[in-house]
Order: C-alpha cells, then sequence, then structure tokens
C-alpha cells in the first residue's frame, strides 16, 4: 500500500520511449516489444497508460528524435508528460495527473535505465507511491567507453538492486512483463 492516503489505482508509466532515446539502445527492439505488451494489457485492464518525454538541448521537444518509437503508439486520450530532468516527478505535470486519477502505485518502464528510470522510481518511492520496474522493460545505452559497465550490466544491477529496495510503508521490487498484475 502507498502512504498516500486515497490511491487505491495503479497507472503504467512509460518513460522516454522516444526514437533518440532508444534508438541505439541494449536489446531495443525486445524491449520495446514488451513496451508495447505492457500498453496492450494496461488498456485491457482499464488501467491508465502515462507517458513521459524528455526535452533537452540535445533533445529537442518535436523533433524527430523526440518522438515515440514508431511501434508504439499513445492513444488520443493517454496522458503526456513532458519533463527535463531525470526524475519525471521534476518541474513536471506528473504529480497533478496522477492525483487527479487516485493512483499510489506505478509501474515503469522504459529508458534509460541508469539515468530517468532510476531517477523516476526513487523519486516515486520518496514521494509516497509503490513502484515497480518491469525488469524486461527498460534498457540504456551503452556508455562504457566512458568507463560506466556494459548495459547488460547496468540493467541486471538496477533489477537487483530494485528487486531488493525497501522504505516504510511502501512497496518496491521488480516483475517481468508476462507476470505483470495491474490488479494487484
Amino acid at each position: 500500500m502507498p502512504t498516500l492516503e486515497n490511491r487505491p489505482n495503479t497507472a503504467l508509466l512509460i518513460v522516454d520511449v522516444q526514437n533518440g532515446v532508444v534508438g541505439g539502445a541494449h536489446d531495443r527492439d525486445a524491449v520495446v516489444a514488451n513496451v508495447g505488451s505492457l500498453v496492450e494489457k494496461a488498456r485491457q485492464d482499464d488501467v491508465p497508460v502515462i507517458w513521459v518525454q524528455h526535452s533537452d538541448a540535445g533533445l529537442a521537444k518535436g523533433s524527430d528524435d523526440w518522438q515515440i518509437v514508431p511501434e508504439l503508439s499513445p492513444a488520443d486520450a493517454e496522458t503526456r508528460v513532458d519533463k527535463s530532468y531525470a526524475d519525471s516527478f521534476e518541474e513536471t505535470t506528473l504529480e497533478s495527473v496522477l492525483a487527479e486519477r487516485g493512483i499510489g502505485r506505478l509501474v515503469v518502464a522504459g529508458a534509460q535505465t541508469d539515468e530517468c528510470i532510476r531517477s523516476t522510481l526513487h523519486g516515486a518511492l520518496v514521494r509516497g507511491y509503490d513502484a515497480t520496474l518491469v525488469s524486461d522493460a527498460h534498457t540504456t545505452e551503452d556508455l562504457s567507453a566512458w568507463g560506466a559497465p556494459p548495459p547488460e550490466q547496468v540493467i541486471s544491477h538496477t533489477n537487483m538492486y530494485w528487486g531488493n529496495h525497501k522504505a516504510p510503508g511502501r512497496t518496491a521490487g521488480t516483475v517481468e512483463t508476462k507476470d505483470v498484475d495491474f490488479a494487484r
């Protein structure tokens, strides 16, 4: 149970699955397919799907790189949240969107694992939300040339630590796409 009062609902939060973000990402096609499966399941279960899109000096709003990947199509009624920081809550409308819909639990997928996914998960938890990471529906680019571990290790490490994360009165954890239960 989240620590937020009167927030019994769940939402699927899709973070930065944009052309310029996942174009060269690790296991891109499989991750995008898993995100697509999650979106279909959420829609079938009448669970809100919220699309987050990043923009900054290198990712101009409205550009081809800024667009959601062509394999995914946000429905007209689905909310889009624009952001310019790694944490999807920072200086965005996300909190008000979630409050309006009574959402206290987030199921999170998208990119980049080591930046916006981690920041958003932590941002959710410290704000009182339950936050579940879909372990096979997030990805990142290869930054090993700059000293980072290879992307498969970044993803694996994130799954490991988020699967064991705890906070008073809130739940964190991981689940595979095939096992996502929005009613939980």
